[in-house]
């Protein structure tokens, strides 16, 4: 597989792994890492490659490589290094909501759609998460109120409208969808809008 290949594919399904050769055919593997990482692609890189020096190794880590493997290796070797990558992974990515090509980390409060951080306010965050945690259950105006605004503030009668226009901006159309006279449910992001019928 080339770079190309590799970008298109971690852009249309979800991995838990990557094992990345630094000698791709139409890329530097090193180049493809640090694109990715700079896109917030948070899962595990192993770097697989012929390239022994110290100095090689020191660049795939510091590119944002999570392991560095030399080739020739054992299978054996291989299987421990991933199974080991996957549970620390796993480990410092429990609070990560994944809907569709939508993420969002609500420790650190950031929000990428297709690996692209997107910039949202405290309250649309709040209010997407809500959405989010949700999981395609209906939410009614008022339980969206409370969550985003809490019980004690005073909001005006269209804040919320405004909210949910600018997540539908920013995250396309669909991503909340208006469920008439009930109350708000998420929807598709734009980038998943595509592979619905």
């Amino acid at each position: 597989m080339n770079a190309a290949g590799a970008e298109a594919m971690l852009l249309a399904a979800r991995f838990e792994v990557m094992i990345l050769d630094l000698g791709l055919p139409d890329k530097d593997g090193l180049t493809l890492l640090r694109l990715l990482r700079e896109r917030s692609f948070h899962l595990p890189v192993l770097i697989l490659t012929a390239r022994d020096s110290i100095a090689d190794r020191v660049a795939g880590l510091q590119a944002g490589g999570d392991d560095y493997l030399l080739k020739p290796f054992d299978l054996r070797e291989l299987a421990a290094r991933l199974h080991t990558l996957h549970r620390r992974f796993l480990g410092r990515s429990t609070n990560l909501i994944q809907h569709g090509s939508l993420g969002i980390d609500p420790t650190t409060r950031e929000t990428f759609l297709a690996g692209e951080p997107i910039d949202l306010s405290r309250r649309e965050q709040s209010l997407l998460k809500a959405l989010l945690d949700s999981k395609g259950r209906i939410v009614s105006a008022d339980q969206l109120k409370d969550t985003v605004y809490g019980f004690a503030d005073d909001v005006e009668s269209n804040a919320l409208n405004v909210h949910i226009h600018n997540l539908r901006r920013k995250l396309g159309n669909n991503i909340v969808q208006t469920v008439r006279g009930l109350g708000y449910r998420i929807g598709s992001a734009a980038t998943d809008e595509s592979d619905e019928p």
